[in-house]
């Protein structure tokens, strides 16, 4: 069993920049530090480097949540998993392990083979602090906004430190409900998602991007009609690779791998273990900080970049006055007149700073479009072919919603322009 004087020294020696350091106690501290509840959000690879920290930092009840199961692709980073446990529950094979390797009767960590939407509030009022190791943005938004209605709310303040790595690049941010920005407000950092011309990868591929895409919009559907690809799913996706690499050696095109299909059909950025540790250190360190309160915590994003030279930036990043979470601004789009309904659904799906993939309209005391239930979604989608003049006023404000994410985006819509299509008349 691992002997925690050390963390008791970091604990006894206050920090220099402690602002409250004559009413700071490290008794007091040290008792926080092992009575504190954490949750740990996601297990891969972020996740076990997190979660490894805090059992080796003085943190005795842990709980950690993922819904994914290991994979072959996950070994080469994700180390608390073995080959033999390719197809088992992340969260509940990281746990045995770390028990197992720590022996501390006195850890207790707690698994939960379960997606975080499926947890009740309950489960979250439960926890001190929340650190999330995520790769999903939707699940991050969700459990962004859940922190801000318990804080809202019911004045339950539960502090969100939120890890995220690309390759080389990371960041650590420090979110208090209420008091900082919240990972909404910087939904515009992050990077869109990269798209080809449908012409390109059915006719004239050139990259291997170009086969896998093909593979995945275009023979998936022709292959299993009606069927959902699910990137989670190993044979799915080594069938997605073969196809891809077989469309590949037919243009001569080389450089189609497992791991960049995987890449493409998930939309991710191959990770890079070392960019896990360093970004992992960073989360932990603040999760020690706010419970024990030694030192000011981080105010409040880091960003690390190690692919040109090692570099570290941290800065205070602002709230946004129209974050739908935080803010209390309802934000201005600008429609042209001549739009239908459906193509200004399409123009808020493809906003970098909105990501709603299956929203919902209302407007004042009218459904304008209903996702779901299909009762409203039957009664609504003739609104679709409409053109937005005739659906609401200028300066009308729009409450946007998503089945997927707990928040109510609200929209201010200024008509411009012609009211018919310029290049259909242009065409005419």
């Amino acid at each position: 069993m691992r002997n925690l004087s050390s963390i008791q020294s970091l604990v006894t020696n206050v920090g220099q920049f402690n602002e409250y350091s004559d009413i700071y106690s490290a008794p007091d501290s040290f008792q926080a530090l092992q009575s504190s509840k954490v949750l740990v959000i996601g297990a891969g690879g972020l996740g076990c480097e997190i979660l490894k920290n805090l059992s080796m930092t003085g943190f005795r009840d842990i709980h950690i949540i993922d819904m994914d199961t290991i994979d072959l692709s996950n070994l080469n980073r994700q180390f608390l998993f073995r080959y033999a446990d390719i197809g088992k529950s992340k969260a509940e094979v990281a746990t045995k392990f770390i028990l197992e390797r720590i022996g501390n009767p006195d850890l207790k960590i707690t698994p939960h083979f379960k997606k975080i939407q499926e947890m009740n509030l309950d489960f979250y009022r439960s926890f001190q602090v929340i650190i999330s190791g995520l790769d999903s943005i939707e699940a991050r938004r969700w459990i962004n906004s859940t922190l801000y209605g318990l804080a809202e709310q019911e004045n339950i303040i539960i502090p969100l430190v939120d890890g995220g790595t690309e390759g080389f690049r990371g960041q650590s941010r420090v979110i208090i409900p209420t008091l900082t920005s919240c990972f909404e407000c910087s939904l515009d950092l992050l990077s869109a998602q990269t798209t080809y011309p449908v012409c390109t990868i059915a006719n004239t591929p050139r990259l291997p991007e170009h086969c896998i895409e093909w593979a995945s919009q275009l023979e998936w559907n022709k292959q299993f009609p009606g069927q959902k690809f699910d990137a989670d799913d190993p044979d799915q996706v080594e069938w997605m690779y073969q196809t891809a690499k077989t469309r590949a050696a037919e243009f001569g095109i080389e450089g189609v791998t497992r791991s960049l299909t995987l890449g493409v059909v998930k939309n991710i950025i191959p990770a890079i273990a070392s960019t896990n540790a360093i970004i992992a250190a960073s989360c932990c360190n603040e999760v020690f900080k706010i419970i024990t309160s030694v030192n000011p915590i981080l105010d409040n994003y880091m960003m690390y970049s190690g692919d040109d030279s090692i570099f570290t930036y941290t800065y205070s990043y602002a709230r946004k006055q129209n974050c739908a979470v935080c803010g209390n601004a309802a934000k201005k789009i600008a429609v042209q007149k001549w739009w239908t309904l459906q193509q200004f659904i399409h123009e808020i799906k493809s906003k970098q700073e909105i990501q709603m993939t299956n929203p919902s309209l209302t407007s004042g005391d009218k459904f304008l479009y209903m996702s779901s239930p299909p009762e409203l979604e039957e009664a609504t989608k003739a609104n679709l072919s409409k053109k937005m003049r005739g659906l609401i006023n200028p300066g009308e404000e729009i409450v946007i919603t998503d089945p997927n994410l707990p928040i109510s985006l609200r929209v201010i819509v200024h008509l411009e322009g012609d009211d018919d299509d310029p290049e259909f008349s242009l065409q005419a």
